[in-house]
């Protein structure tokens, strides 16, 4: 399939998803929205997804210029329900782990495209932002509820209500994401980590994910029900049994995500 807005390119089990509107900070159009929902329903066997962005930027927010609405209550209540929310919520069901390498700004929605994912490294020259509050308007995108469960209602709060930039070391230092890199290093430890997990046992880590969806909103029972289910199908599939003998044999285990 062909896109505009993204660039989608396949290495081996590794699917990598690149924002490319480089001369916007990839500010995220409609149809960017809807491409990255597109590719995530077209896996095609990947074992996991690689995020980042084209140029200085990961994602500057929403291109309210391409939106054609100027940020009009109707225009973008319908934007948010018909483009945005669904890509959001690709990530956050994605049935492989999901990496993004945040290489500059993640701002408005494309802060909340950066927090979906299941592992986040930002370089240390990177930032996160919610300037809502400068023009009146309020996060969206999954933004209030990723944040709050991320880092804790007080500074979620700071965030959205004061709409300062976190660092990508700010940003490590309050649990948003999982770890800030030098610049020049962002690449390469993004891609070794997207790599190990692609090489992983596929199954086992989509019920983890799965799992961990359920904890922020199931209560106990519910999890224990999950996990004793997950534990069941992923005890009797090929990468169990290869976990398993690799163990006894102390090797490391070649996963075929089977």
């Amino acid at each position: 399939m062909s896109y505009e807005y993204i660039k989608v390119e396949r290495e081996g089990p590794l699917m990598v998803i690149t924002l490319n509107r480089p001369d916007r900070l990839n500010a995220m159009a409609p149809q960017m929205a809807d491409e990255i929902g597109e590719a995530f329903y077209d896996l095609d066997g990947a074992r996991a997804v690689l995020i980042t962005g084209e140029g200085k930027g990961f994602c500057s927010g929403a291109d309210l210029a391409a939106r054609g609405d100027g940020g009009s209550k109707g225009g973008s209540h319908q934007a948010l329900q018909n483009h945005y929310s669904p890509a959001i919520t690709q990530l956050l069901r994605a049935p492989v782990p999901v990496i993004c390498a945040v290489n500059g700004p993640a701002a408005g929605v494309g802060c909340s495209l950066a927090l979906a994912a299941d592992f986040t490294i930002a370089s240390k020259k990177a930032y996160f932002l919610q300037a809502f509050v400068n023009i009146g308007l309020v996060p969206d995108g999954g933004s209030t509820w990723l944040l709050t469960r991320a880092i804790g209602r007080a500074r979620a709060t700071r965030m959205m209500m004061l709409g300062e930039k976190i660092g990508g070391e700010q940003a490590e230092d309050w649990g948003l994401i999982y770890k800030a890199v030098e610049p020049d290093a962002l690449m390469d430890e993004a891609r070794a980590l997207a790599e190990k997990l692609a090489n992983g046992p596929t199954l086992a880590i989509r019920t983890m994910k799965q799992n961990i969806n359920l904890a922020l909103d199931g209560t106990l029972p519910q999890v224990l029900i999950n996990e004793a289910e997950g534990q069941r199908l992923a005890g009797a599939s090929a990468d169990a049994m290869e976990g398993g003998m690799a163990f006894l044999q102390k090797r490391k285990a070649e996963f075929k995500g089977q």
